[in-house]
């Protein structure tokens, strides 16, 4: 486990419910894929994701994930990444996504 925090550190992330709507890789890049998501409110926003090991961007499109919509941009391999996308397994990345419907740019508690 990783050191404990408190609330009101974890009250600073901005946890929200995004669908894939574009994906594709980047030219020269190994892992990264651009992915394009639909945040609701916030509207679109790109990340760089490292998933082309796991994910063909076609099979991503459509699918309802959770996105850290606050982290700090950050340019990577061209594109600037607009958070992140949330993901588990420490041998691959398996996206996390509601097991029920819920709107697009939902808040995640």
């Amino acid at each position: 486990m990783k050191n404990i925090i408190q609330y009101s550190d974890f009250d600073k992330l901005d946890l929200r419910v995004a669908k894939i709507i574009n994906a594709q890789e980047i030219e020269g890049a190994d892992k990264l894929l651009k992915i394009t998501l639909d945040v609701g409110e916030l509207g679109e926003r790109t990340v760089a994701a490292g998933m082309k090991e796991w994910y063909k961007p076609e099979d991503l499109i459509g699918k309802t994930i959770v996105y850290l919509a606050n982290l700090e941009p950050k340019k990577l391999r061209g594109v600037k990444s607009q958070g992140m996308i949330i993901a588990a397994g420490s041998d691959e990345a398996i996206l996390l996504h509601p097991d029920r419907d819920v709107e697009v740019g939902d808040i995640v508690r």
